[in-house]
């Protein structure tokens, strides 16, 4: 029984921390509303190895507009290519490829950090992100679980909903 109490408080705490709460900032003139994730102690996980945030940037003015990206910071990888530039890739469960085209260091390395614009948030809350592909010297697949696919959507929506 004790043990089973323990396992309930420890996932209930887990799903608590599990998303990430939106900090939200506006510019000096007032025109642009900046919300994000907050990363200031620690990047979600989107799979093992591979950490993330999400901004949507709200214009204001004669129309509303929005723009959302999705920063990757992979752990640790540091790749020497031979390539000037290399390509990142997020699968999703309905086929689509949202890509985003990285520009290596001076010193020919990657440093493990790369931003892909979203083009359509909503069509990305109805498709699982399957896995993240670094083109590099060899390709690096990460894989997302079930679990890390929930609370990236949970965030994202927090996102989309932020006022």
């Amino acid at each position: 029984m004790k043990v089973l109490l323990i396992m309930l408080c420890f996932l209930a705490s887990f799903s608590i921390n599990a998303q990430a709460k939106v900090i939200t900032s506006v510019n000096d003139a007032g025109d642009v509303a900046t919300y994000e994730l907050d990363c200031s102690v620690k990047f979600q996980t989107l799979a093992k190895g591979l950490r993330y945030n999400i901004t949507r940037h709200e214009f204001k003015g004669s129309e509303l507009k929005n723009s959302y990206r999705l920063l990757l910071v992979m752990d640790g990888f540091y790749s020497k290519t031979l390539n000037s530039e290399m390509t990142i890739s997020a699968i999703l469960s309905n086929g689509t490829v949202i890509e985003a085209r990285k520009t290596i260091e001076d010193d020919g390395f990657f440093d493990g950090a790369c931003t892909l614009k979203i083009k359509d948030p909503q069509a990305l809350l109805k498709a699982d992100i399957d896995k993240v592909i670094v083109h590099a010297d060899k390709d690096v697949v990460y894989s997302l679980t079930a679990q890390n696919k929930a609370i990236f959507k949970k965030n994202l929506q927090n996102i989309i909903d932020a006022k």
